[in-house]
């Protein structure tokens, strides 16, 4: 799925137009086998909080008129921005309040409860940044979002398309547009203190400054919804290769490294990849609402009490203290005053400001978080886990394009949701499937053209057989994460489809084949996805490719690969997983995207200049690209052999996976076929 950095589109419900019980008794049966009595945990809590009741009651809805799409429409926001600029002129005296996208743990989805930008925007993408002033109000996000965003700002708001010439950043804006002297209010709680640091340097250079103050939007948002604690569940050391003192031992001997009296933890993700625990309180993500600090002597972790259990408890062991989750605050308070002179404690980069406050500027080093740099570089347990589930998703997948396929030459009628729906059953299917790792992009024609469209009832399309159709999804199952885009045409491409799709497959095959030394950078690599479109003049604004997290986040740094400067900082290594997803779209008309995940791994050089390793990639996507949209005669013959081998693998390692004479396996065989 397409990434600009790493953030996606935004947490939504999804529908299922398929009776509720047809995929939850799969799916009870797949969790019960891999995880026995833990399996109830995630069945109550993850898959049905990823449908709302009223949708589950609601039966599909008839086509409005054959292919019609409707664009999404703006929700009024002159209420709330008229209640919102009261507070802060009346309550706190601040001249703009700043609401970012992201949550107290920087998380790229976020709960229902911390969807605070799209409340008071509209805008429901994941990437994207609001600043209310008294007299305006501005919303900046990439160009994933430039159409979505702009179907969806009422008349309140400014698009800010960030990255074009002549736009300035948030940063910019607000030292540019409000007067000297203003006083802008942030909540630091969902600001890190990094962030917040350099802002304060800016603005103090025209005599403004940052005002920390309680989150606005919460308080005007009616029936804002409760922050969830849903139970948690623990992994076994076969799935995970190590245990969680085996980490935590390990991140202790980083931090003597670094000289420094202990860490925060504040990443979701971070708190359940070292502890090897899973939850379900941010949908599509497998986590749940922690933090963590570790010392040399103590290991406190912060959690909702109603989410522990007993065997929890027993997981965790006698080493781990279990505290309230927002007592936190308290704690690291009273540590800032007991820490021996000099010593510091180390925040991550994403950590929020809130916790540097309360540890006083003194006694905090900032700097990334051991923990993400841990977490990206993948052991031999969570490899072989990514491989088989990818395998299983592949198989998924393919039911799914030749069941899609079947229905749309007979003539039926199926809209973008329906269909996403039934992708959703076909995954639920496979062993260990816990949940979608994203909300599908399911596009037909011009809504392809929307990077990170969502398909909703009663706005979806009907899928139109003579158009592009562009599919990106992904699974969370209990040994991985997958993310796969494949784009198809279920008629007659035209000659200028086939072209874009052909040099968006080049960019795809450059960087599958690339090889390259140690050191080497996903902002190094990205220029190869591109090399083939731009010798026609095509482009796409969006990264090539991000980390993908082992039974965790779909998006996980610190490494990717694109045109943003942040990719240049780390290098990637083997056991790095990197998507490889160049694309190309056309307003109105329609979108390609080729998605695979890739494995960085150690390659075999003739030569080794200077001594250094080479690495390259090894993909664990099999899902067959249609030669139908390939023009041939762009190709290179060493592109032709990429093709043709990686169809034969695709037939290797997923046919024996399908039941034999069924339409997916039928499909796989006649679209896994060589090119001549």
């Amino acid at each position: 799925m397409a990434s600009s950095h790493l953030h996606r589109h935004a947490p939504r419900l999804i529908r299922l137009s398929r009776p509720l019980s047809l995929i939850a008794t799969k799916q009870a049966v797949n969790l019960q086998r891999h995880y026995g009595s833990q399996a109830s945990l995630l069945l109550g809590n993850t898959f049905t909080k990823q449908m709302s009741p009223s949708r589950l009651q609601r039966v599909p809805s008839l086509v409005f008129a054959k292919y019609a799409h409707t664009a999404p429409a703006a929700t009024s926001t002159t209420d709330r921005l008229k209640k919102l600029r009261a507070l802060m002129q009346t309550e706190y005296n601040v001249s703009a309040f700043v609401v970012p996208s992201e949550d107290a743990h920087q998380s790229e989805y976020v709960a229902e409860c911390d969807e605070r930008r799209a409340y008071i925007s509209g805008f429901t993408g994941s990437a994207g940044l609001a600043i209310v002033s008294l007299e305006s109000a501005a919303l900046f996000t990439d160009g994933r979002y430039f159409l979505q965003a702009s179907q969806q700002l009422d008349s309140n708001w400014t698009l800010m398309k960030s990255g074009l010439p002549d736009v300035p950043t948030w940063q910019e804006y607000l030292v540019q547009n409000l007067p000297s002297g203003s006083h802008i209010g942030i909540d630091p709680l969902v600001f890190t203190a990094t962030d917040a640091h350099k802002l304060e340097k800016e603005l103090a250079k025209i005599g403004s400054k940052l005002v920390p103050v309680p989150n606005l939007v919460d308080q005007i948002w009616d029936n804002r919804p409760r922050r969830p604690a849903n139970k948690l569940m623990t992994l076994s050391t076969e799935t995970t290769g190590k245990t969680h003192m085996e980490k935590i031992q390990q991140l202790r001997q980083e931090l003597e490294k670094r000289g420094v009296a202990g860490c925060v933890v504040s990443g979701l993700d971070e708190v359940a990849w070292l502890f090897n625990l899973r939850g379900s309180d941010v949908h599509c993500n497998p986590v749940f609402f922690a933090y963590a600090v570790i010392t040399p002597t103590s290991v406190n972790l912060y959690l909702q009490p109603e989410s522990v259990t007993s065997n929890v408890r027993e997981h965790l062991g006698s080493d781990i203290t279990i505290k309230p989750y927002d007592s936190i605050f308290d704690d690291l308070q009273d540590l800032s005053s007991t820490l021996p002179q000099g010593e510091k404690v180390l925040l991550g980069t994403r950590t929020n400001l809130a916790m540097a406050m309360r540890l006083g500027k003194k006694n905090v080093v900032e700097a990334r978080s051991p923990v993400i740099d841990a977490k990206a570089i993948k052991n031999d347990a969570e490899l072989s886990g990514m491989r088989q589930c990818h395998l299983r998703d592949a198989a998924a997948v393919i039911n799914y394009f030749a069941w899609l396929e079947e229905k749309l030459a007979s003539g039926d009628a199926l809209d973008e949701a329906d269909a996403a729906d039934k992708l959703h059953l076909f995954r639920s299917q496979q062993k260990g499937f816990v949940g979608l790792s994203f909300d599908t992009i399911s596009s037909t024609g011009p809504n392809g053209a929307i990077i990170h469209y969502k398909p909703e009832k009663p706005t979806a399309a009907t899928i139109n057989p003579d158009l592009m159709y562009l599919c990106d999804s992904g699974g969370q199952y209990t040994d991985g994460t997958t993310d796969i885009t494949r784009t198809l045409h279920f008629g007659n491409p035209s000659s200028h489809e086939k072209q874009c799709f052909t040099r968006v497959l080049q960019g795809h095959i450059a960087i599958d084949s690339s090889v390259f030394p140690d050191g080497t950078t996903g902002y190094l690599l990205d220029i190869l996805s591109r090399r083939a479109l731009w010798s026609d003049g095509l482009d796409f604004r969006h990264g090539t490719g991000h980390g993908v997290g082992a039974f965790l986040n779909v998006h996980e740094g610190p490494h990717g690969c694109g045109t943003r400067i942040s990719f240049n900082e780390v290098a990637l290594v083997p056991g790095m997983t990197l998507t490889n997803e160049p694309g190309y779209y056309e307003d109105g008309k329609f979108g390609i995207r080729i998605e695979n995940v890739l494995l960085v791994q150690k390659k075999a050089t003739k030569h080794q200049f200077g001594g250094k390793a080479f690495y390259g990639f090894e993909h664990i996507t099999f899902v067959p690209i249609q030669t139908k949209l390939i023009e041939r005669s762009l190709l290179s013959p060493s592109e032709v052999d990429w093709i043709n081998r990686y169809h034969a693998e695709c037939l290797e390692k997923v046919l024996p996976l399908l039941v034999k004479d069924s339409p997916g396996y039928h499909w796989l065989k006649r679209e896994a076929k060589s090119l001549p």
